[in-house]
């Protein structure tokens, strides 16, 4: 795959996983979330959800695995949300496209 998400996030398929917790949860969750296999990151949020997980996996099977067997076996989640990332931008690019660097 040339120039596609494969190339862009270098072979790593990324989700952004959106979980809703019980309240009996939220204090034990976050830390059961981010020990699950293929969460790399974990951070509490607020609004309507309670976690957001970055998933990053080689493949769209492993990520159903983590989505549908990993977490799904944790307490306390109500529900989830799954996006699945087609690019990735950093800071210095988002700078570049929209003309927002610092000028000298």
């Amino acid at each position: 795959m040339t120039g596609g998400a494969e190339s862009r996030l270098g072979g790593v398929l990324t989700a952004v996983v959106l979980v809703k917790a019980s309240r009996a949860a939220l204090g034990t969750l976050g830390p059961q979330l981010a020990d699950t296999d293929g969460v790399a990151e974990v951070y509490t949020v607020t609004g309507e959800w309670d976690f957001v997980t970055m998933v990053r996996v080689r493949e769209h099977e492993e990520l159903a695995r983590v989505v549908t067997t990993e977490l799904a076996r944790l307490d306390g989640i109500e529900r989830t949300n799954t996006m699945v990332a087609f690019q990735q931008f950093s800071s210095h690019d988002l700078e570049a496209m929209f003309g927002l660097g610092m000028e000298a």
